[in-house]
């Protein structure tokens, strides 16, 4: 049996009604699926019970019926990763913060929050990080509003200076 197998099975033997997805994606990465409400209790396992001790990068995902967290989990002792995906709510688009686990969720999170408008609850400082303070849109999510009237001028153009 493999190091995914390993943890696959112990992911599945602590959370067996939990687990929405788990596979392995490939040799040395396993990638797990679970509800959004559930995040805390599986991280707090993910950390303390099986050594994902970085956590590199936060992602968001807008499927327009819901919205996905991504998070990329590695041990740092034998180099396995582990993806988490959370399905989040897209009419209450809110999931629990991983700062008080992980301090890299910080930025991750806060931007995630301003491309998406998903909120990560109890964060210490969800603010805008990219765009101004002010703004009420979410560029990054499906139903944005993309210009249409955009000018665009070709490289021959552009040679000729016309």
């Amino acid at each position: 049996m493999g190091i995914e197998e390993e943890v696959l099975d112990k992911l599945r033997d602590r959370f067996p009604k939990l687990l929405i997805e788990a596979d392995e994606v490939r040799p040395g990465a396993i990638r797990i699926k679970i509800d959004g409400k559930d995040i805390l209790e599986v991280c707090l396992f993910i950390k303390e019970e099986l050594g994902f001790d970085h956590l590199s990068c936060i992602s968001a995902v807008d499927w327009k019926d819901r919205f996905e967290s991504v998070y990329h989990f590695t041990r740092y002792n034998d180099g396995t990763m582990l993806q988490l995906n959370t399905v989040i709510s897209r009419e209450n688009p809110k999931i629990e913060s991983l700062c008080k686990l992980w301090k890299s969720a910080n930025v991750h999170e806060r931007e995630a929050y301003d491309m998406m408008g998903i909120v990560y609850e109890h964060h210490p400082n969800l603010k805008r990080i990219l765009l101004p303070e002010d703004a009420t849109i979410f560029p990054l999510r499906k139903d944005f509003p993309q210009q249409v009237d955009r000018q665009y001028i070709s490289r021959k153009k552009a040679r000729r200076g016309s």
